[in-house]
């Protein structure tokens, strides 16, 4: 029922952010480039430093990308301040927090959950490279799947929704 109810609370932020992004879009800021869609592949590269994300069947823009050179999987999660990893695929990549280091609060629609704060020198989508993200770990109860929030979609030139695609350009 928590991941339930953490699952919906993405859902509602995800589609309130859509839709103002949507409100707010010119012809000009919906044009996008050639794109390659490859079957059973969320993620398309439209050019060396664009990205185009189209929408899973439930909607959400998941993505593959890469940690330290080792895929995960992530969706995309503008509401998210950071990027979050559950405790098994951060253990994947060396991030083994402690009980001790679960310091951070975090408030989710189930409450309060504590997290503990990591730090992540490169992840890669796609053709886009982003280097020293801030990131936080949470018990794998409380996140089945990790987010690729703002810590990492800040660090690009823009991030838009258009044509029913999430573009990140770098």
């Amino acid at each position: 029922m928590r991941n339930l109810m953490i699952f919906a609370a993405i859902l509602i932020g995800l589609g309130t952010f859509m839709a103002q992004m949507a409100s707010k879009m010119s012809p000009a800021a919906a044009t996008t480039a050639k794109q390659t869609i490859a079957p059973a592949v969320t993620v398309a590269q439209a050019s060396a430093r664009t990205l185009s994300i189209t929408p899973d069947p439930r909607g959400h823009f998941a993505t593959d990308g890469r940690i330290d050179g080792q895929r995960i999987n992530f969706m995309v999660d503008t509401g998210a301040s950071v990027v979050a990893l559950n405790e098994t695929s951060a253990a994947r990549f060396g991030l083994r927090p402690v009980p001790g280091d679960y310091t951070s609060r975090v408030t989710t629609a189930n409450g309060t959950i504590k997290a503990a704060r990591a730090h992540i020198a490169m992840i890669e989508i796609g053709g886009l490279t982003v280097r020293d993200v801030d990131a936080l770990v949470l018990p794998d109860e409380a996140l089945s799947e990790n987010l690729l929030g703002l810590s990492f979609l800040s660090k690009l030139k823009r991030f838009e929704y258009a044509n029913g695609k999430l573009l990140l350009e770098q």
